[in-house]
């Protein structure tokens, strides 16, 4: 197994405190996925099936708005995006488009959930990092939404 590759997924927030031994049998079910500089990894309302680890490149995360494209963030190596297919079984809430080549590591959505079967610690320790990611990357949206608040409709409602 790449040591590398190891390396990369233990210094994410979702894949930390994972074993060595989740870490590979997760690895060795990941297929490289390359983009191309200007190619979409996917687009908001597709079928999302799969998280990516992005191992080279820059990718752009956005939201198409009427308005325009409206950027998100801008991944680079070691940042992980489409984590909320490992949770629910909705749509692509974002798209993601390649900046430069990329160079991905694509894990399916079925791969998580068969970690559950193989080894529930490991498991329930990915949920509780995807549930502490997804809660950073809300506070960061709540926080832009306030800074933008002319922006919000006037029947918006967030309710906690």
């Amino acid at each position: 197994m790449d040591a590398d590759r190891i390396e990369l997924m233990r210094g994410m927030p979702v894949f930390g405190g994972l074993g060595e031994s989740a870490l590979e049998w997760i690895l060795e079910h990941a297929p490289e996925r390359s983009v191309s500089a200007g190619d979409y990894f996917f687009k908001a309302g597709e079928p999302a099936e799969s998280l990516f680890v992005l191992e080279s490149g820059r990718a752009a995360v956005f939201l198409e708005r009427v308005e325009g494209p409206c950027q998100l963030a801008v991944l680079g190596p070691g940042d992980c995006f489409g984590e909320m297919a490992l949770i629910d079984f909705g749509p692509r809430s974002a798209s993601v488009r390649a900046l430069e080549d990329c160079l991905a590591l694509e894990i399916p959505q079925g791969q998580i959930h068969a970690l559950y079967q193989r080894d529930l610690k490991q498991f329930t320790l990915v949920q509780m990092n995807l549930a502490r990611e997804l809660s950073r990357r809300l506070r960061r949206a709540d926080a832009l939404a306030q800074e933008n608040r002319g922006d919000l409709p006037p029947d918006h409602r967030y309710s906690t």
